[in-house]
């Protein structure tokens, strides 16, 4: 049954206060929002501000979360992944990877993957998303964009142009561990890599601390659920536990009009202005397509009346790639996989968090790298950018297109690195017995930013509402990813050999020195252990409809008059950069775009 959560000025009231599909005053809203993730209840508190007439409702398919530690404590991040909280979406058997099987973490939860994320604070560079409006998105350049991400943002400690009365705290952490020091120095010794301290404004390239969005006060993350939600007024309703399962459309003229929503229970949720989807980059087109709108043979072999034709639906999945390395670190050095091990240590760190004292319950600091591939090689890329012309060549797509002239552009990155400060990686932690367990170690998470493999996503014929989507992305389907990340790979292990550095670690602990030394090693510890970032983005894309866009640039859905996408899945093309406050922006640029209509304006 449904939870019933009321918003008020001051505080977030997270008390149940009715039960049942049936919200207070009737089921007729202004607004009807699907999805109370990061874009979804950072809009719906917008509207509820900039409209105090209008009646809004969100629809959360997971619970509330808001008092659970795994989603509010730093150094528990990723504890949640797997859980109650996440829907936790299979792909399809991956052929590159010989039919391994990849998880892709989606909040189920308020806050959405805002919940669940990682915590990392960064932007991609500004040339990417002007690209947005040159594809054919006037009003969505790096200009405007920049203005609405500094509107989602309070950066405490920030550089000069930061946001600093938004709702979402960002922060240098104030846990580090000390070893983490090493890493800037010796990064910025090899390959013409610079130091960055201010990599959130438009030019990421080089190698500094990452801010983390966490507020200062309580030291809990700051998502969407605790900061922007509190904020709204009474006007708005959010509906927990409760699943959509399709958006009811009926003839307009040339177009189709939303009229509401039906619920997997079948109650029926009327609208007197619009449906707006903020569901994700695996749902929302999953919801166009329960929907009827979408393409025909997804459609047809699913058996939904198709009444939108619209091939770009679901189509244009793009995700990061990630593989590691890990390092045991020296004994007099203390990381944060102590927690985990030592419980009297453990006990004492979680003391120092209850009287906000600096802990490794703090822990969300990373050192973060993004470089270009001259950068990542140490020479030149010329191999490399032959090999992205050879997987593309006589590709029309506009997306494979920027990504090709992206590669002559060494402000955009290729490749991120994850400085971590506690083990991270695929052979796990020492086990109780190992002679290594009780250690601490880092790692280097490598990140592929614009991988050429693209995929898709889309319902299960045979399941379509309730289903888990088909989920294909095509992992390393292409040379250039795996070379890419090969050459990442190298990479980091150079890292670790260079001083400051290779003076903190002992040894190499995965995939160790003498388990892969050739190309032919390197490839086969990275079909075995590629992971992803939980980045899915581009699968409603905001292009146009002869580029395979799904919606114009004010979201709207092609062939509908008031049904909209505000989330991730409208990104045009892959982003270099962890993508909450892109997601942030796009629902700020989507509440002033919807404001200015319901006045009138």
């Amino acid at each position: 049954m449904a939870r019933l959560l009321l918003c008020s000025v001051q505080l977030l009231v997270a008390s149940i206060v009715g039960v049942g599909a049936q919200a207070p005053g009737g089921s007729t809203y202004d607004y009807v929002i699907v999805g109370g993730g990061t874009a979804g209840l950072a809009l719906a508190t917008r509207l509820s501000l900039g409209l105090p007439n209008a009646k809004i409702v969100v629809i959360e398919a997971g619970p509330s979360g808001l008092h659970e530690d795994g989603i509010n404590v730093p150094g528990l991040k990723g504890s949640t992944i797997g859980g109650k909280y996440d829907w936790y979406f299979p792909t399809v058997p991956q052929k590159a990877l010989n039919n391994r099987v990849v998880f892709n973490p989606r909040g189920k939860v308020l806050g959405g993957s805002s919940a669940l994320n990682l915590l990392t604070w960064d932007r991609p560079a500004a040339r990417e998303i002007e690209k947005w409006k040159e594809l054919g998105n006037p009003g969505w350049g790096w200009k405007e964009m920049e203005a609405a991400m500094e509107k989602a943002e309070t950066f405490v400690g920030g550089p000069p142009g930061s946001g600093t009365k938004g709702p979402i705290y960002a922060l240098y952490n104030r846990q580090q561990a000390p070893f983490l020091n090493t890493v800037a120095p010796t990064v910025s010794s090899l390959h013409g890599i610079t130091l960055n301290s201010d990599s959130i404004q438009g030019n990421p390239i080089g190698i500094g601390y990452q801010p983390t969005n966490v507020n200062p006060t309580s030291y809990n993350r700051s998502y969407s659920a605790n900061e922007y939600l509190p904020k709204a007024k009474s006007n708005l309703v959010v509906l927990t536990e409760t699943r959509v399962a399709k958006v009811n459309l009926k003839k307009s003229g040339k177009l189709q009009r939303a009229t509401g929503v039906t619920l997997t229970d079948g109650t029926v949720i009327t609208t007197r202005k619009e449906v707006i989807l903020s569901a994700g980059s695996i749902q929302s087109p999953n919801l166009l397509e329960l929907s009827g709108i979408g393409g025909s043979d997804i459609l047809k072999a699913a058996k939904i009346k198709q009444l939108i034709d619209l091939p770009g639906v679901g189509e244009n999945y793009q995700e990061h790639l990630l593989v590691s390395i890990s390092y045991q670190v020296r004994d007099d050095f203390i990381t944060g996989d102590r927690v985990n091990y030592n419980s009297t240590y453990r006990e004492e760190q979680w003391n120092r968090r209850l009287n906000n004292l600096s802990s490794w319950f703090d822990d969300a600091r990373f050192s973060i790298l993004f470089a270009n591939w001259k950068q990542i090689i140490g020479g030149s890329d010329n191999a490399q950018v032959a090999l992205a012309r050879s997987v593309l060549a006589g590709s029309k797509d506009v997306g494979h297109k920027w990504k090709l002239e992206q590669l002559s552009d060494p402000k955009i990155p290729q490749i991120e690195m994850i400085f971590t400060s506690r083990y991270f990686g695929s052979k796990g932690y020492p086990p109780v017995g190992s002679p290594l367990n009780g250690k601490g170690f880092m790692a280097i998470i490598v990140g592929l930013m614009h991988p050429l493999a693209t995929g898709s996503v889309h319902i299960d014929p045979a399941n379509a509402t309730l289903g888990s989507p088909i989920i294909d992305p095509k992992f390393l389907n292409n040379e250039y990813d795996i070379q890419g990340l090969i050459h990442a790979l190298k990479f980091a292990r150079e890292i670790f050999q260079t001083e400051p550095l290779k003076s903190v670690v002992v040894s190499e602990y995965e995939p160790g020195l003498d388990a892969v030394k050739t190309d032919a090693e390197w490839r086969a510890y990275l079909l075995r252990n590629m992971g992803i970032i939980f980045h899915p983005m581009c699968t409603a894309a905001m292009l146009p409809k002869k580029d395979g866009g799904v919606v114009d640039p004010k979201l709207v859905v092609y062939g509908t008059e008031n049904l909209r996408v505000v989330d991730a899945s409208v990104i045009p093309v892959q982003i270099s950069a962890h993508p909450q406050t892109v997601v942030y922006g796009i629902a700020e640029k989507a509440a002033e775009i919807i404001i200015k209509e319901g006045k009138g304006r």
